[in-house]
């Protein structure tokens, strides 16, 4: 008897689709759960917790203008002439249905090596791409699978140089400086094992989505939704509608963006940086526009992917904020520590560094309330700092699988909810375990 080569991700996709809510209601009900335990397990009353969790709700504000602004302004630029043709032809690449859902899952690895919002972005817009190519060239694209073959490709971000936690290591004066010196990114980022793995785990993902294909009955493909009509002939009859239709103005403001991001890079190398990607996409968006009023319409039409992720982190906010403000992350992290011996600690780091990212899902804001506890039990166990660092920056990337806050900018790219692509970030989720918790384990053995 013939198996489905989607068989093993069906059983996920059913689940998903009967048990999963909607983005929003799961950063509810987290809310409801962090409460509970905030109470029920430290010694923070019902009280203390609403006042903690009602100030933190604040705490993601900056972080929601920046998403924003990448979501705008990167929406904007992949619509551009020049863009949206480059896109349209690395799309075309693939020339059968496994292809297509590898090739996007290895695009959308790469770019979240490079920085981890350039993978989220570039991964929903390569997807979008090559459904629209697939459907020329006649193939039968499942859309939620090259979806979630971008999403999937994104589960490598920290070992790539937008890494959180190894880029605070790496800091001359970073708050552990003191326990653990200067590490260099050479230990960690650039380290053999790392490298290897990073590599190893793009390609197994690849394979995974490309074996996930559905029977080509059961593909849902993609439906382009209504665009508006190319504009007619600009009109110039005012001075304000000539300056309005100028390219120069729009071009010369990307210009000067783009020079400041040149002094950047000349002054102080590859240092990517949320606000430097964003000037990036905003810089490259206004010198590709055909005028100032064609990029305020192309922003205008980026906007509708906006509320969603507007509304939902300030939960998020307040459940990191009712972690880090009672012991419940040191209750989380000292557990897992005290099962660990020297050849585990990595691994145990990585875990722990899964389980908490459902209620802290922040790179940096994860490794600043675990990192003490593992540097401290790396000096106490004799392993080397650079294993824990990573080990806790596996683990936030792993289980970001199947947490839904990562995937809002992608989704709102693509026109997707999460549940149309939780269950194949399952099957994913189960073998990058393996991946990730078998690599660590090995590097803690000396191997």
């Amino acid at each position: 008897m013939r198996v489905s080569p989607d068989f093993l991700a069906r059983p996920f996709v059913a689940f998903v689709e009967r048990f999963y809510p909607d983005s929003f209601v799961f950063a509810i009900l987290l809310t409801g759960v962090t409460f509970a335990l905030a109470i029920g397990l430290t010694e923070t009353s019902s009280g203390e917790a609403l006042v903690i969790w009602g100030d933190g709700l604040k705490g993601l504000l900056p972080f929601i203008t920046q998403i924003a602004l990448t979501l705008l302004c990167a929406h904007s630029l992949a619509h551009t002439d020049l863009v949206h043709g480059a896109l349209d032809r690395m799309a075309r690449w693939p020339r059968t249905e496994r292809q297509a859902y590898a090739w996007v899952a290895i695009v959308a690895g790469v770019g979240s090596l490079i920085a981890w919002s350039l993978g989220l972005v570039v991964g929903a817009l390569i997807a979008l791409g090559v459904a629209r190519a697939g459907r020329a060239r006649g193939l039968r694209l499942h859309f939620p699978l090259l979806v979630a073959s971008a999403y999937a490709g994104f589960v490598v971000w920290h070992m790539g140089y937008s890494s959180s936690a190894a880029l605070f290591v790496a800091t001359p004066g970073h708050a552990l400086e003191s326990m653990t010196g200067v590490i260099p990114v050479t230990e960690t980022i650039f380290a053999s094992w790392n490298l290897a793995l990073a590599v190893l785990t793009v390609a197994a993902v690849a394979c995974v989505c490309a074996g996930l294909a559905p029977r080509k009955t059961a593909a849902s493909e993609w439906v382009e939704p209504g665009t508006a009509p190319e504009p007619g002939e600009p009109d110039r009859s005012t001075l304000g509608r000539r300056l309005e239709h100028a390219r120069w103005i729009s071009s010369g403001m990307g210009a000067l963006l783009l020079a400041y991001l040149f002094t950047w890079f000349r002054s102080r190398g590859l240092e990517l940086t949320l606000d430097v990607v964003n000037w990036s996409f905003l810089g490259l968006g206004l010198v590709l526009a055909r005028s100032p009023i064609h990029y305020v319409a192309l922003i205008r039409g980026a906007s509708r992917t906006l509320g969603p992720i507007i509304l939902q982190y300030p939960f998020y906010a307040g459940i990191m904020a009712l972690m880090t403000g009672t012991s419940l992350v040191h209750l989380f992290s000292d557990g897992f520590v005290a099962l660990a011996s020297p050849e585990t600690l990595g691994f145990w780091a990585f875990v722990s560094g899964g389980a908490l990212n459902f209620f802290v899902p922040s790179g940096g804001g994860q490794w600043a309330v675990q990192g003490p506890i593992f540097i401290e039990a790396a000096q106490k166990l004799g392993v080397a700092a650079p294993v824990v660092v990573m080990g806790v920056a596996y683990g936030d990337q792993w289980t970001n699988l199947i947490q839904p806050f990562w995937t809002l900018p992608l989704l709102a790219i693509a026109g997707l909810n999460s549940r149309a692509i939780m269950g194949y970030c399952f099957v994913v989720f189960l073998v990058t375990f393996v991946l990730f918790g078998g690599g660590l384990l090995l590097v803690g053995s000396g191997v």
